[in-house]
């Protein structure tokens, strides 16, 4: 018989607790139970299970003999200490009658000494001749009634050390620092425009000087919904941003780096053209000479006075084409991406521009094709080896391009793309990487490109930590300023900087070495 339900009206507030915890756990208990179950039942119909895909191992593999030689000579040796010291201490001892000194056994030690520091600043008063009063300032950094180290140490625990804002109040407390959550939540988030305006300004100098942009996005919580974070970045710097979309609409607002700009000119009507905007509209558009727009609302006016309307076919809205199309006129007017190649894993939203695709996201799908018989298995193995071939001797170009190889390697890739196998499946997904022959191909074009989005992948992992350590962000301010902070650590950490000076620097910490503005720095390392 079944056990009723227990009085919820009648339970203490710790005994409801005590309830939602086992419910969770019970929950858990039957999810995994559940998925073990389809596993077993999969397993005696002989189909196959849940497929455990694991990292593609192509990238490594590929490398060429002396970078595989360089790096196992990196990993050799004891790493020796490279910093000066800065204490001296002589340790003596008790010996006996007649021994005789034989000088110093030396030995360097690192430490860190944190201690807590409650200042009272009195702060001289005077009456002026003219009746006003003034007051002595307080040092450079003090903002409140906490001082700029201890921001750094905040901030940095926070975003580099991916500390929970609970544990955070806790260990601030076990040091003697009287902070509540609320005070800590802005410390965190107040004040941090300038931390959001160098952030945008570090995307606008990437873009004016890259060659290319590796970009990716993933899941996050934000006021209690569902979002998603874009990454978008090369070799010297890194940019995140948290929006409820992740459209191609969406990527190009992000794109305009803190602005928002809408141009009506030569590049916007290429565009709408290209996604197949009908004529009739083109002309009404087109009748109009180079118009700019200060804001959305002004463009949304212009496109109904042309006859744009939305309409509820999402893949080919008039509105939505002519909107992407006016954002990415004014991207080609301040030309951000004029000559940038932007390097995603295929997804449509990133499909602007001089477009390229990750290669190795293509293998990942042909290895996860399930295969049902020896001989299918036998043709994919195939089809895997030629790609991985042709994946190598593309990395091995890039190092000394020539126009013979690239025409055989641009042959190459249509013999393993346009082939037919007998394999239905994976003759489909071939078919489908050869639509995107350019995309795969945009390589022979741009040799210094990669191949891939590794880039990527790794810096947005620590927003995907983020997200599994503290769960999402409630406010604006806290979203904006998440995001760029992550973004501002990455870019320092590939600049070579440390994120604690740079921190010391930015918010007034006496004594902390100069760190430039960053995107003056981008602009420095730029590509020649």
């Amino acid at each position: 018989m079944a056990e009723s339900p227990p009085d919820l009206d009648a339970l203490s507030l710790d005994d409801l607790k005590k309830l939602l915890v086992e419910a969770f756990e019970e929950h858990a208990r039957l999810k995994a139970e559940v998925a073990a179950l389809r596993e077993e039942n999969a397993r005696l119909k002989g189909l196959p299970g849940k497929p455990r895909l694991k990292p593609s191992g192509m990238e490594k593999q590929t490398e060429r003999a002396e970078v595989k030689r360089r790096r196992r000579q990196k990993r050799r040796g004891a790493k020796g200490l490279r910093q000066k010291v800065t204490e001296r201490q002589e340790l003596k001892m008790k010996v006996p009658a007649g021994s005789r000194f034989k000088g110093y056994q030396d030995i360097v030690v690192q430490e860190l000494r944190v201690s807590r520091a409650v200042i009272l600043y009195r702060r001289e008063r005077w009456q002026l001749p003219d009746g006003s009063t003034v007051v002595a300032p307080l040092p450079s950094g003090i903002e409140g009634h906490f001082g700029p180290e201890l921001r750094r140490f905040v901030l940095a625990q926070y975003h580099q050390g991916q500390t929970t804002v609970p544990r955070l109040v806790t260990l601030l407390g076990e040091l003697g620092i009287e902070i509540s959550k609320r005070q800590l939540i802005r410390l965190l988030n107040d004040g941090k425009e300038r931390f959001v305006a160098e952030a945008e300004a570090v995307l606008q100098a990437g873009l004016e000087t890259a060659g290319w942009v590796t970009v990716d996005d993933t899941g996050a919580r934000h006021a209690a919904s569902n979002q998603y974070c874009t990454h978008i970045g090369d070799s010297r710097f890194a940019w995140f941003a948290t929006r409820p979309s992740k459209s191609r609409l969406n990527f190009l607002e992000l794109l305009q780096a803190g602005e928002r700009a809408y141009k009506l000119n030569a590049a916007a009507l290429a565009y709408m053209r290209e996604r197949g905007l009908s004529q009739k509209l083109l002309a009404a558009l087109g009748k109009a000479d180079e118009l700019g727009f200060r804001d959305e609302a002004a463009w949304q006016g212009f496109a109904a006075a042309c006859g744009i309307r939305a309409t509820s076919w999402a893949a080919n809205d008039p509105l939505r084409i002519a909107t992407e199309g006016v954002l990415w006129g004014a991207l080609s007017d301040r030309r951000l991406v004029e000559d940038t190649v932007i390097v995603s894993d295929g997804a449509g939203q990133f499909a602007v521009g001089d477009h390229a695709r990750c290669w190795i996201h293509m293998e990942r799908q042909v290895y996860a094709l399930d295969t049902f018989t020896e001989a299918d298995r036998s043709t994919k193995e195939t089809i895997r080896s030629r790609i991985w071939q042709l994946y190598a001797d593309l990395k091995a170009w890039q190092g000394k391009p020539s126009a013979q190889q690239r025409r055989n390697l641009a042959d190459r890739f249509d013999d393993i793309f346009a082939s037919e196998t007998g394999f239905v499946t994976l003759d489909r997904l071939l078919a489908s990487f050869h639509a995107n022959r350019a995309d795969f191909l945009r390589v022979l074009d741009h040799p210094d490109i990669p191949l891939h989005t590794n880039g990527s992948e790794n810096d947005i992992r620590c927003q995907v930590t983020r997200r599994k350590v503290s769960g999402g962000s409630q406010s604006k301010a806290g979203r904006d300023v998440r995001d760029a902070m992550l973004g501002l650590m990455k870019t320092c950490r590939k600049l070579k900087l440390s994120f604690w000076d740079y921190l010391g620097h930015r918010l007034g910490v006496p004594d902390a070495p100069c760190v430039p503005a960053l995107p003056d720095l981008l602009r420095q390392a730029a590509p020649p």
